[in-house]
């Protein structure tokens, strides 16, 4: 299975400018723990965690530009690598969360631990059905 049929496609982003009050609002609408920034010249994700660690607890405004306190680089994947080699590198960097990239470099989604769990047991079936299949069988 590839990335592309288990991400999610319907994202927000923000621009590097916006208030961190606008990010954690949007977060908010959205119900998602992460947002990619994007513009011409930055690309990196702000957290919910990031907004308490690096904003709220440092006493920052919350109108201040989120460029103060986003990540910058991204982690990711391709739409097209295999679903359980992106849960495998999910794992290897300790993160929820994958931003998605299509062919030509643009975010096309975020892959999160959610994403990976309902496709979990179809997965297992097709797994089961392989290993099933009397005309494969080995044993």
């Amino acid at each position: 299975m590839k990335v592309r049929e288990a991400m999610t496609t319907q994202i927000a982003t923000a621009d590097p400018d916006d208030p961190i009050r606008h990010v954690a609002q949007l977060m908010s609408e959205v119900d998602t723990g992460m947002i990619p920034i994007i513009d011409a010249d930055a690309i990196g994700v702000v957290t919910d965690r990031d907004i308490v660690i690096r904003a709220v607890a440092e006493g920052m405004s919350c109108d201040e530009p989120v460029s103060r306190i986003m990540t910058s680089g991204i982690e990711g994947c391709l739409e097209d690598d295999d679903l359980l080699e992106a849960a495998e590198r999910m794992s290897e960097l300790q993160m929820r969360r994958l931003v998605v990239f299509d062919a030509a470099g643009t975010v096309s989604g975020i892959l999160s631990l959610g994403d990976i769990a309902v496709r979990r047991e179809e997965i297992a079936g097709v797994a089961l059905e392989e290993i099933s299949d009397d005309t494969q069988r080995r044993d």
